[in-house]
C-alpha cells in the first residue's frame, strides 16, 4: 500500500506532539508544558491507553483534512519548537473536536496536542504579536499555529514569602550598615557599575527614537554595549535557527566560570520582548525558566519587591507604563534613586535570586539582562 505525503506529514506531527508527565521528557524543561509562574507547576497525569488512542485517532482524522501546505507549516513550527519563523495557520474556528466527555475547538485541540497537554481554557492563552490574528477578530478563520501562542503567567495573590525581595537591601549606599548597593539588587541608580550611564547619553543625543535599551550581564560584569531597541518586538537569544535581534552568542566574554558557560548555553531561543498597547510583555522562548523583577509587578502598597518565575512557553506583562508613573513614592529608595532614563526590569536566565535562593542579588546570577525603559 502506497503512503501519501499527507499521511507522512501527519505521522511526523504526531511524533512531535508535546510530552505529558510519564513520557520521559515532560519534566526536563522542554518547550511546552509548565505551571503557574510563581512556582507551582501544573502536573499532567499520563493518559491511559484508551484516551491516548482516542486522542491519536481524533488528531489524525483532523490533520488529514488539512491541506498539505498547511501541514508543512504546522510541522515546521512544531519540529523547530518555534525557532523557525512560520506563517499563520488559518483554519475554521468553529470546528469542534470531542475527546471522551470533553469538547474542544480546533485551535484548542492543536494547542493541547502540540504545546500544553494541561491547557483547560482559551482564557489561559495570549496570542503573540507576530501572529496575523493578533488584535483581530475573524469569526470564520483563526490562526492555529501553536507557536503563535503563549500561556499567560498568572500571579498569585498574595505571593509566597520566599519570592519577596526585602526592601532592607535598598538602603542608600552611603548609609551606615547598608546592604549592597542597588546595582547589586538589580536596581539602576547613579551608583550603578560603569556602563549603565550610557543609556543617558543615548537619550540625550536624541539620535534614536528607542523605547528601551538592553544591557547583558554575566555576574557583575556587563558584556557588550547597550542594545538600543526601536522595533516593537525584539528577540534576545543565544542560539536561534531563524531570528534577528540581540544575539548574546556573538558577544565576546572573558568569563571562564563553568556555571556562566553552562547557563549561557541554556539560554537557547531566549526571550521575546514586545511593546504592546497595554505595556511591555516578555515571552519565554527558552527551554528553562527565567526570573523577573519589575516594580510594576509589585503590589503598590507592598514594602517588598517580588521576583517572579516564568516557565517556558509563558508570557508575562513585565512593565506597565501607566502603573510605573503612578508608583513613584517619595520615601522609596528604589524610585527616588531612579535615573532620568526611566524604569528598569531585571531578567535572569535559568537561575533565580532572592531569599529562597543561594544568590541574594541578581549580580550573583550567571547570565542576566537589565532592560532600561525610555518613559519620555
Amino acid at each position: 500500500m502506497f503512503r501519501t505525503k499527507r499521511s507522512g506529514l501527519v505521522r511526523r506531527l504526531w511524533r512531535s506532539r508535546a510530552p505529558v508527565e510519564g513520557d520521559g521528557e515532560a519534566d526536563r524543561g522542554t518547550h511546552g508544558s509548565g505551571g503557574c509562574c510563581m512556582g507551582k507547576a501544573t502536573k499532567v497525569a499520563k493518559s491511559n491507553a484508551g484516551s491516548e488512542a482516542e486522542l491519536k485517532a481524533l488528531t489524525h482524522s483532523i490533520l488529514k483534512k488539512i491541506k498539505e501546505k498547511q501541514l508543512e507549516v504546522l510541522l515546521q513550527a512544531v519540529e523547530s519548537k518555534g525557532g523557525a519563523r512560520s506563517p499563520c495557520l488559518l483554519l475554521p474556528s468553529k470546528v469542534d473536536a470531542k475527546v471522551g466527555q470533553l469538547s474542544y475547538s480546533l485551535p484548542m485541540l492543536l494547542y493541547k496536542v502540540f504545546r500544553w497537554p494541561d491547557l483547560r481554557h482559551s482564557s489561559e492563552l495570549k496570542r503573540l504579536s507576530c501572529c496575523e490574528s493578533y488584535g483581530e477578530i475573524n469569526p470564520e478563520l483563526v490562526c492555529c499555529n501553536p507557536h503563535h501562542m503563549s500561556r499567560l503567567c498568572e500571579l498569585e495573590s498574595p505571593p509566597p514569602p520566599y519570592s519577596r525581595y526585602p526592601m532592607d537591601y535598598l538602603k542608600p549606599p552611603d548609609s551606615p550598615d547598608s546592604g549592597p548597593s542597588s546595582s547589586d539588587t538589580g536596581g539602576t541608580t547613579y551608583s550603578a557599575p560603569v556602563g549603565l550611564s550610557d543609556s543617558l547619553a543615548l537619550q540625550e543625543s536624541g539620535e534614536r527614537a528607542h523605547w528601551c535599551v538592553v544591557a547583558y550581564w554575566e555576574e557583575k560584569t556587563r558584556v557588550g554595549r547597550l542594545y538600543s531597541v526601536q522595533e516593537p518586538s525584539l528577540d534576545i537569544f543565544y542560539d536561534l535557527p531563524q531570528g534577528n535581534g540581540f544575539c548574546l552568542g556573538q558577544l565576546c566574554s572573558d568569563n571562564k566560570s563553568q556555571l556562566v558557560q553552562m547557563v549561557r548555553a541554556k539560554i537557547g531561543y531566549g526571550i521575546q520582548l514586545t511593546r504592546e498597547p497595554d505595556g511591555v510583555w516578555v515571552y519565554n522562548r527558552s527551554c528553562y525558566p527565567i526570573f523577573i523583577k519589575s516594580a510594576t509587578l509589585d503590589n503598590p502598597d507592598s514594602r517588598t519587591l517580588l521576583v517572579h518565575k516564568v516557565f517556558p512557553g509563558f508570557s508575562i506583562k513585565a512593565f506597565d507604563y501607566d502603573k510605573a508613573r503612578s508608583l513613584q513614592r517619595p520615601n522609596d529608595h528604589e524610585f527616588t534613586q531612579q535615573p532620568r532614563t526611566g524604569f528598569t526590569v531585571q531578567i535572569s536566565f535559568v537561575k533565580g535570586w532572592g531569599q529562597c535562593y543561594t544568590r541574594q542579588f541578581i549580580s550573583s546570577c550567571p547570565c542576566w539582562l537589565e532592560v532600561i525603559f525610555n518613559t519620555r
